[in-house]
C-alpha cells in the first residue's frame, strides 16, 4: 500500500514566559553564535581540550538511542526485527463510483517530496487531466505534518507545480482537510489524497487505486484519452513487476532507510540491489519494464529511481551504487523524465528540503549534502538512446 505521510513527532513544548515572565516582548533572542559560544566556554570549563569523559559520553549516547528509538516508532512501525512495515491506506476506491464524473466533483492533495504522490501527478500529466483534476500542494511543516503555504511566487506557467494554499477547502493543513469529512478522521493524514468536492469526503488515499483510476476512469476529461498505460493484454505482466518492484523498490530503499536493526537493513540492502541488478539486465533488452510500451509499472519505478542519488543512495543508506553506475537504468530514467510533461512534475529542490529538513531522526542537523551530477535535474536531459534498445536486439537476432 503505497503513500506518503509526514510524521508528527510530538514533544513537550516550553514557552520563554515560563522561564522570564518580566522579559519584554521587545528583548533581543540569543543569537546562534552567542549561544554556541557559552556553551563553548562551558565545555572549556569543565574539562578544557579534552573529549567530555566517558560517563557523559555513554550517557548521552543510551539517551540519544532511546529518543531515536521513540521517534523511529511513530515514523516507522517495525516488526519484532527490526523491519520497517508500511502501514494500509485506509481508503479505498470503488471505481463505480464516478462512472459519469464532472470535472468539478475532484481534487487531489499531494506532496512534492513523495514519491507515491508523484505517481499520481505523473499519470495525471500523461492523461491530459490537468485541468480535470486540480491540485493543491501541501509542504512538510516543522512538526512533521503536510500544511499549506501561499508562497507568492509568481506563476507564468499555469502547470507549474508549486507548495499551495488549500485550494478546495482552505484548510490550514491535510490533517484539517481529513478531519472536516463526515464523521470525521483521527488517523494518518496521508498524500495523495483524492478529495470529492461535492460529497466533502475522501475518495482514496492509495496511490496505486488512483493512477488506475486516472488512466481508465476519467477518459471522457481527459486530453489524452487513447493513451492506455494499463492495456488488457499488459494487465497479468504490469501486475508481476508490480509485484517485485513495489516491496524490493519502492518500499526497499525504505526498508534500508528506516531499518532499526544491522539484521534487518542487510535483508533489506541487499534485496534492493539484487533487483536492481535484474532490472538492469532485463533493460538491456527491453525500453520499458513491459517491453516497447510504457506503462503504470514503469511510472511506479520511476518516482524511486529520481530520488535515488540524490535522497536514498545518502540519506537511507542505500550505498552500494549510485543509479548512475547503472547505465540502462540511468539511460530509462533519463527518457521517461524527457517525456512530455513528465520533468514539470519533478522537483529536486522539493525532494531534498521534504527529505532531509523532515526527518528529523535520520538527519538531526537538517543538512543537506551536496549531490553528485548525476541526481541534478539538468543532467536527465543528456540523450539517452533507448529508442536504439530494441533494434540493437533485432539487430543481433538477424545477423
Amino acid at each position: 500500500m503505497a503513500n506518503c505521510f509526514a510524521p508528527q513527532l510530538t514533544f513537550p513544548s516550553f514557552s520563554p514566559r515560563h522561564f522570564s515572565p518580566r522579559m519584554s516582548h521587545q528583548s533581543p533572542k540569543p543569537s546562534t553564535s552567542t549561544t554556541t559560544s557559552i556553551f563553548t566556554s562551558a565545555t572549556k570549563l569543565l574539562w578544557g581540550p579534552s573529549l567530555p569523559p566517558g560517563l557523559l559520553i555513554s550517557t548521552a549516547r543510551t539517551a540519544w538511542t532511546t529518543v531515536w528509538q521513540l521517534m523511529m516508532t511513530q515514523l516507522a512501525p517495525s516488526d519484532s526485527s527490526g523491519s520497517y512495515t508500511r502501514p494500509t491506506s485506509k481508503f479505498r476506491l470503488d471505481p463505480t463510483q464516478f462512472t459519469s464524473a464532472a470535472s468539478s466533483e475532484l481534487h487531489l492533495y499531494v506532496g512534492l517530496p513523495c514519491p507515491w504522490a508523484h505517481r499520481t501527478l505523473i499519470v495525471r500529466a500523461l492523461k491530459g487531466l490537468n485541468d480535470a483534476v486540480p491540485v493543491s500542494i501541501a509542504s512538510p511543516g516543522q512538526d512533521g505534518s503536510w500544511e499549506f503555504k501561499n508562497n507568492n511566487i509568481p506563476i507564468k506557467d499555469k502547470d507549474k507545480l508549486i507548495p499551495s494554499l488549500d485550494k478546495a477547502n482552505r484548510c490550514r493543513n491535510l490533517k484539517e482537510v481529513y478531519k472536516s469529512r463526515s464523521g470525521g478522521y483521527d488517523g494518518r493524514c496521508t498524500v495523495p489524497m483524492l478529495w470529492d468536492l461535492r460529497k466533502k469526503d475522501v475518495v482514496c488515499n492509495e496511490s496505486y487505486d488512483i493512477i488506475e483510476f486516472f488512466n481508465s476512469g476519467l477518459n471522457k476529461l481527459a486530453r489524452n484519452d487513447n493513451l492506455d498505460l494499463s492495456p488488457p493484454e499488459l494487465k497479468e505482466m504490469i501486475q508481476g513487476w508490480n509485484q517485485i518492484v513495489y516491496p524490493k523498490v519502492n518500499n526497499g530503499v525504505y526498508r534500508c532507510g528506516f531499518a532499526q536493526s544491522q539484521e534487518a537493513y542487510d535483508g533489506a540492502v541487499n534485496e534492493l540491489f539484487s533487483t536492481l541488478d535484474e532490472i538492469e539486465d532485463h533493460l538491456g533488452s527491453n525500453r520499458y519494464l513491459c517491453g516497447e510500451r510504457l506503462t503504470l509499472a514503469d511510472v511506479c519505478l520511476f518516482t524511486t529511481l529520481i530520488r535515488f542519488d540524490s535522497v536514498y543512495n545518502i540519506l537511507f543508506k542505500c550505498t552500494k551504487k549510485k543509479l548512475v553506475e547503472y547505465p540502462n537504468l540511468y539511460g530509462y530514467l533519463r527518457e521517461i523524465y524527457q517525456i512530455p510533461g513528465v520533468a514539470a512534475t519533478c522537483d529536486i529542490s522539493a525532494i531534498m528540503d521534504g527529505y532531509y529538513k523532515t526527518l528529523f531522526p535520520l538527519n538531526a542537523s537538517g543538512i543537506q549534502p551536496a549531490i553528485s551530477s548525476s541526481g541534478d535535474q539538468d543532467s536527465l536531459w543528456r540523450p539517452h538512446n533507448r529508442d536504439l534498445v530494441g533494434k540493437a536486439i533485432e539487430a543481433q537476432l538477424s545477423v
